[in-house]
């Protein structure tokens, strides 16, 4: 559990922070992407370039930043000089084998120190290890070159590598029990956006390794180079617009309670939001209860009022004949637009990414039915509808608060994501809530 738990908890911390140092908002830069990841492996029997669906999340704020698949904090900040701790999501390429051992990912966390040598021009230096104490570092230099309506980030790294880290990601010693001494493997990486319109741009990355000699040696590697492609699409920021001074979104904190459903969204779009389409409810009643807190980010979107949200949050599911106690810690981007009929309503869809400490009942069934181990990190998605308090009641005091319905859904992309183990399945629960603006 804590493998994933100091992601979330980071980010959950920081942005209460934000909330209660600031008493006005500006346009934060904000992104979220979609991309196909394929590898052309160096390990023995991998499969070349299998398609992998991945998300990518970014955010800029003055405490807390999201890079990707990078969480971090700045602990120091000057304009040429950065000092932060990090969290990173390593994805691991291993052959199919060993996806039960090794998950599809791992998770590394340390300390960054960024220093912008002049322009573009960004040198880093890292120490960081895994969250079973195998050390390693990054020494890199990168650039940031923006022409109209391109952006170009090319990198090189060098990775430095202690024996266990080398031995456990690269000789699979948990697997093998091959162990193999450290090293340093180099890498280069180019990255494009391309603005499209408004806040739609194209993504693409492609990069090269070159992997050392242990490393190399081992009896789990057969080559010494790897590549690794992405292309998708993206929302950020509006590049050709600059970022508002003050936005009309306030903050928000959301307490919820709900009940696990054998129903897939399919099923609740029609009207089966109790059961599957047999009829067939959860006969343990199993329930859970959440916190959100939602941070404004911008009250814009493809020119449009949308209110968009960086939202943590945390769920506690309760016991029951099926299951003991778990805790799911979540983190998501959310869009709100609001329409009034008669009275005022919001519509919202939030995208992100689940952990859970122990898998459910409810998801652990569907899951053998397919014939799979689960997983307990996964896609999150919140699908809401609300209507305002003050305006439904014509009570002026509650013109800030917001009752609602909504779908609180964990899933793995229909097997296309090796973060989450290629599996296929989730759960649902359908939850009503209380939502109260800042």
């Amino acid at each position: 559990m804590r493998k994933v738990v100091a992601i979330f908890s980071l980010g959950i911390f920081v942005s209460f922070h934000s909330v209660a140092t600031s008493t006005a908002h500006q346009e934060k830069p904000w992104g979220l992407s979609i991309v196909s990841r394929g590898v052309n492996s160096s390990f023995v029997d991998a499969t070349g370039y299998d398609p992998s669906v991945v998300p990518l999340f970014y955010y800029q704020g003055e405490s807390i930043f999201m890079n990707g698949l990078e969480l971090g904090a700045h602990l120091y900040k000057a304009p040429n000089n950065q000092v932060n701790i990090v969290s990173r999501m390593a994805l691991f390429d291993g052959p199919e084998k060993y996806r039960a051992t090794y998950k599809g990912y791992y998770i590394d966390s340390g300390f960054q120190w960024l220093h912008t040598v002049q322009g573009s021009w960004q040198l880093g230096f890292e120490i960081l290890s895994d969250l079973d104490g195998r050390m390693h570092g990054n020494i890199s230099s990168s650039w940031d070159i923006n022409s109209g309506d391109w952006q170009v980030l090319p990198s090189i790294s060098a990775h430095f590598k202690s024996a266990d880290f080398n031995s456990q990601y690269f000789a699979l010693a948990e697997a093998s029990n091959e162990t193999i001494g450290g090293g340093v493997e180099v890498k280069a990486t180019i990255e494009m956006r391309y603005h499209v319109n408004s806040n739609f741009y194209l993504i693409g990355s492609a990069g090269v390794n070159l992997l050392d000699d242990n490393a190399y040696q081992s009896a789990a590697i057969e080559q010494r180079w790897n590549n690794e492609l992405y292309l998708g699409f993206a929302f950020f920021n509006d590049k050709a617009t600059p970022n508002k001074e003050s936005i009309a979104s306030k903050a928000y904190l959301r307490v919820s309670h709900g009940w696990s459903t054998p129903s897939d969204i399919g099923d609740i779009i029609v009207g089966h939001i109790d059961s599957d389409r047999d009829g067939v409810k959860d006969p343990y009643n199993n329930q859970l209860s959440s916190i959100f807190y939602g941070l404004p980010l911008t009250d814009e979107f493809f020119g449009y009022p949308v209110d968009i949200y960086l939202t943590p949050g945390f769920a506690w599911h309760w016991d029951s004949e099926a299951q003991s106690t778990a805790q799911e810690y979540v983190l998501a981007f959310k869009a709100f637009t609001t329409f009034t009929w008669p009275v005022t309503w919001r519509i919202g869809l939030a995208e992100g990414l689940s952990y859970i400490s122990k898998i459910t009942y409810i998801e652990a069934k569907e899951m053998a039915w397919k014939g799979y181990d689960g997983s307990k990190l996964l896609n999150y998605i919140d699908v809401s509808i609300d209507v305002n308090l003050g305006d439904l009641l014509n009570i002026s005091a509650l013109d800030k608060t917001w009752l609602g319905y909504g779908l609180h859904h964990r899933s793995a992309v229909f097997g296309g994501a090796e973060q989450y183990g290629r599996i296929e399945g989730g759960s649902n629960y359908n939850t009503v809530y209380l939502q109260f603006d800042f």
